[in-house]
């Protein structure tokens, strides 16, 4: 697979409704403000979490936790132009504050905003000591823009603060994923998947890669442990779609069964 190159993804996204950069430092803990984080969840999830959080936000639109955990939700709903106006109105009351910063910096990368959500996360970060949650970020938004050298020195500088952390190695996967490195892509999603804090998302970004080397059966048999039959063979198209647009597919097709 060497010179393979994905397709121009659009921003985050390998595989719709799969493969994401994370943003957020941990996909299942939503008790912390700077980590909160909604799209591991169901879509009725998602819609409870953000009916429940816009009533007491209502109440309470200075609180920093619960406005962090609002314009999550609002993200993860797809709802990002409301999720900035949140951390814009938290910005002023809490001016200086880097949760809030590095969250205001997350709603403006999620809007497509890049240029000025690393200006923000940048201004949220403390460059002589730096946390691994906010590099993460970072990084993700240097990916967004095709800055991918940059992003991964990024997540490696991460890396030596938190060596375990399932989310820098996924990043790091889907970084070499954009740039058709698909071994080194999948040597960091699989030390992904092997850590605490992975999720589904992580394992399906894992089948991805794995599909678009041509290892189907591989891809496949991951995809059917986490998802109905329809979905399984719709991912399973879309990876053949994908390697169709890249004249990948004839190739493939004639060293692997399908």
């Amino acid at each position: 697979m060497h010179g393979f190159s994905l397709i121009r993804m659009g921003r985050t996204v390998l595989l719709a409704g799969t493969a994401a950069l994370f943003l957020s430092a941990c996909a299942t803990n939503r008790t912390s403000a700077v980590n909160a984080d909604y799209s591991n969840l169901s879509g009725p999830q998602i819609q409870a979490s953000v009916s429940d959080l816009a009533q007491r936000y209502a109440g309470n639109p200075r609180d920093k936790a619960l406005g962090i955990h609002y314009a999550a939700a609002l993200r993860a709903a797809g709802q990002t132009d409301q999720s900035v106006v949140v951390l814009e109105n938290l910005m002023a009351s809490h001016s200086g504050d880097p949760e809030v910063g590095l969250a205001y910096g997350k709603a403006l990368s999620s809007a497509g905003r890049f240029d000025q959500a690393l200006r923000v996360v940048d201004n949220a970060t403390n460059p002589a000591a730096p946390n691994w949650e906010a590099l993460l970020v970072r990084g993700a938004i240097l990916d967004q823009t095709g800055q991918h050298p940059q992003a991964r020195q990024t997540y490696q500088q991460a890396l030596l603060l938190a060596p375990q952390a399932s989310q820098l190695h996924a990043n790091m996967g889907l970084s070499y994923a954009m740039t058709g490195e698909l071994g080194q892509a999948e040597a960091h999603l699989r030390q992904a998947v092997a850590l605490p804090g992975s999720n589904s998302k992580v394992q399906q970004n894992l089948a991805l890669v794995l599909g678009l080397q041509g290892r189907f059966e591989e891809a496949r048999a991951i995809y059917a442990s986490l998802l109905p039959p329809e979905e399984v063979n719709a991912n399973m198209d879309y990876v053949r779609s994908l390697l169709t647009q890249q004249d990948r597919w004839q190739q493939i097709r004639g060293d692997t069964p399908a």
